[in-house]
Formats: structure tokens, C-alpha cells, sequence
């Protein structure tokens, strides 16, 4: 991660966050009260009363808070970080300062290609894994086992139950009750 404080953080997005069209008063609303409402509470209620003052234009409504925020010190700059991402995360997403940290930090993955990349092994990997699960199904289905070889296969099967869990345990038990002579 950086070493930007919260308060850098601010100073440098203030100018994204008062340009026109990106807060709507209600998402502004939203962020006041949560900075006065929930704890920690941030903003006293004159405060906050003051911030949420419909005669004065939104802009400076929110200079005046992000203003007031850098002042009280990082904490109170975390908070409002954290009151944004609740209530306008499209726009938390695309902050200046968030974007900086994502490419200054080359070890963070990046979401949208984690959400494909679930295994670095390749397909082939899989199919190989299938396989050799599809045979073992395949030779145990349609080969008669020994019964010195069934006596342990029953024993394992039995104990396999406890340690795979309660929605393949019915299989398993009734494939014991069946057993591996009765079609």
C-alpha cells in the first residue's frame, strides 16, 4: 500500500468530488448523516446541520465539509472514506488517489481478472484430473473387486462420511448398504 494519509488522500480528490454532477445532494445527505449519526460520530448535529443547509449551493456545502474533515485530522478523513463507499461506491471506485494506489502497488491483483483466473494450471490439468476420476469411477462400476480388496474399500468408504461431510455421506452409506456385488 502507500504511505498516503487519508487526509492526503483528500486533499487530492477534493477537486473530483466538488467538480459538477458527481455527489447528488441526496448522496451528500447520505454522507453527512452517516458522519453524524453512526459512530464514530464525526459531526456534531450543528455541524451537520450546517452541511446540509439546502440555501447554500451543494458545491460549497461539500468544500466546506471536505475543508472541515482535513482539519479535524485522519480519522475523520477515514470516516468520510468510509461513509463515500457505502453510500456512492461507483464513485469511490474511480477517485483519483484510488486509481494512484492501484498503480503504484504491482503486487494488487486486479478484480476483474481475478474473477477469471481461478486456476493457473490450464485446462489440461483439469481434463486430466477428470480423467482420472472418470476411470477410477469407470473400473470401480464395472470391475469386480477382490474381497480381500472390498473388506478395506468398506472400511474407508464407512469412515469417509465424517470427513467429507452430510450431503455426500447418503451416497456413500447407501452404496454400503447395496454393496458391490448387487446391480
Amino acid at each position: 500500500m502507500s504511505d498516503q494519509t487519508y487526509c492526503d488522500r483528500l486533499v487530492q480528490d477534493t477537486p473530483f468530488l466538488t467538480s459538477n454532477g458527481r455527489l447528488s445532494e441526496q448522496q451528500v445527505d447520505k454522507i453527512i448523516l452517516q458522519l453524524n449519526r453512526f459512530y464514530p460520530q464525526i459531526l456534531t448535529n450543528k455541524e451537520a446541520e450546517k452541511f446540509r443547509n439546502p440555501k447554500t449551493s451543494l458545491r460549497v456545502r461539500l468544500c466546506d465539509l471536505l475543508t472541515h474533515l482535513q482539519r479535524k485530522g485522519e480519522r475523520d478523513c477515514q470516516e468520510f472514506y468510509r461513509a463515500l463507499y457505502i453510500n456512492a461506491q461507483h464513485l469511490y471506485v474511480s477517485l483519483p488517489s484510488r486509481k494512484a494506489m492501484k498503480t503504484s502497488d504491482s503486487t494488487e491483483l486486479d478484480p476483474d481478472k481475478e474473477k477469471y483466473n481461478l486456476n493457473d494450471r490450464g485446462p489440461m490439468f483439469f481434463l486430466a484430473c477428470f480423467s482420472v476420476a472418470a476411470g477410477l469411477a469407470f473400473l470401480i462400476y464395472y470391475c469386480s473387486p477382490d474381497p480381500r480388496v472390498l473388506r478395506g474399500a468398506r472400511r474407508v468408504i464407512g469412515f469417509s462420511p465424517i470427513i467429507i461431510g452430510k450431503h455426500v455421506s447418503h451416497y456413500l452409506l447407501a452404496f454400503l448398504e447395496k454393496g458391490f456385488n448387487e446391480p
